[in-house]
């Protein structure tokens, strides 16, 4: 009986191992600062075996561990909120294609382009594109439903294409922008009438 109890701790061990490179990789996809993403990996594994009881041995341990690093990351933003807003060129690079000089390149762009998604967006698709989950298991670490996950991806992708193969570099205007600016020239006639 005293060997169960080591054998389900090395396995949740070796498992917590195994999913250290999700892990990482997706803290970058969040922080676009790879310090940063790197403490926010190694919080995770230490709340992970501080809570090692609350797994339930069996169930998906990646689901597990991004939900405890998503949520960890969204308090530090919440707290990061009253600072100011990160700088963007410190925003270190989150793919690399050492061996194939064009490939860096063409990573590069993807980068780009995912940091150009909003973040509810970027974080579906890495969870379900890159991460390999269910858009159930996405939804569970969200807090939001199915069909919000399928959306957020699906937009993503349409996003993404648009951005590398239609060459867009901008988001998108906002449909308040046209208003702003129609208020705006009304603001300048007006006060053009007013001055003669």
């Amino acid at each position: 009986m005293s060997q169960r109890p080591n054998r389900v701790r090395d396995d949740f061990e070796a498992a917590l191992l195994e999913a250290v490179p999700f892990m990482r990789a997706f803290a970058r996809t969040l922080c676009h600062d790879t310090d940063q993403a790197e403490d926010l990996a190694q919080e995770t594994l230490v709340k992970a075996l501080s809570c090692r009881h609350q797994f339930q041995p069996g169930t998906n341990l990646r689901a597990w561990l991004s939900t405890i690093l998503r949520n960890r990351f969204y308090s530090g933003q919440r707290r990061l909120r009253w600072r100011g807003e990160y700088d963007a060129e410190a925003m270190e690079r989150t793919l690399v294609a050492p061996d194939d000089p064009s490939m860096t390149v063409e990573l590069e762009d993807v980068r780009r382009a995912l940091a150009m998604l909003p973040d509810f967006q970027r974080e579906a698709l890495i969870l379900v594109g890159a991460g390999g989950m269910s858009y159930e298991e996405v939804s569970q670490i969200a807090g939001c439903p199915v069909g919000t996950v399928k959306s957020r991806v699906r937009r993503a992708r349409d996003e993404l294409t648009s951005i590398l193969f239609e060459g867009r570099t901008t988001p998108q205007e906002s449909a308040a922008a046209p208003l702003e600016a129609i208020v705006d020239d009304f603001d300048r006639l007006r006060r053009g009438r007013n001055a003669a």
